[in-house]
């Protein structure tokens, strides 16, 4: 499947928010973002796809760093995938309690990586939001808002950070993250 770019905001002049229909295995960006579990065992949804595609190297270097708390992110190198990096974030599971502050929690650490990184593009999944049963339009809310927000704190000279993208999968997921797109494109016009 070609990467279909769904919407797209401008944020300041150098700063992009993107919504694209794909497969995050295939985006050629400096970091792609694998939704992990905290034991970065990659065992099912994107993580398995992830490593399915890159190679076992991954899993061979998540084994090493072990244990993660949720809110948290790392890195590992990305295999045979086209991206640069992959920055493992772990996201939250319903039903675990305080699900909201964590998967904010989760978005902020996985931008702030690639920042202290050096990252110009970021491509990320509907975090959460599949086997870990997060609902699609709490995720959407919560990930496309605390992205503006990151991206708004950044000026010229402070981060590399130049295109986070929603690379997303599903009707329902996509329903859900263009209809934050509209709605944050309501709050900027005002």
């Amino acid at each position: 499947m070609t990467p279909k770019v769904l919407d797209e905001i401008r944020i300041k002049e150098n700063r992009i928010l993107t919504l694209v229909e794909g497969d995050i295995t295939e985006r050629n960006v400096d970091a792609i973002v694998n939704p992990a579990n905290s034991y970065l065992q990659h065992g099912g949804g994107v993580a398995a796809a992830i490593v399915s595609k890159g190679g076992n190297i991954i899993q061979e270097e998540s084994n090493k760093i072990g244990f993660v708390k949720v809110g948290s992110s790392v890195t590992t190198s990305s295999g045979a995938l086209p991206c640069k990096t992959i920055i493992h974030t772990i996201g939250p599971r319903m039903g675990e309690g305080n699900e909201d502050e964590k998967l904010s929690k989760a978005i902020n650490s996985c931008l702030e990586l690639g920042l202290r990184k050096g990252f110009q593009s970021i491509s990320i999944p509907a975090i959460s939001s599949g086997i870990f049963g997060f609902p699609k339009d709490r995720c959407a809310k919560i990930l496309v808002n605390e992205a503006i927000a990151f991206l708004e704190k950044l000026d010229k000279l402070s981060g590399n950070v130049q295109v986070v993208e929603f690379c997303i999968l599903g009707n329902d997921t996509i329903e859900a993250f263009q209809n934050e797109f509209t709605n944050l494109k309501r709050k900027l016009k005002k």
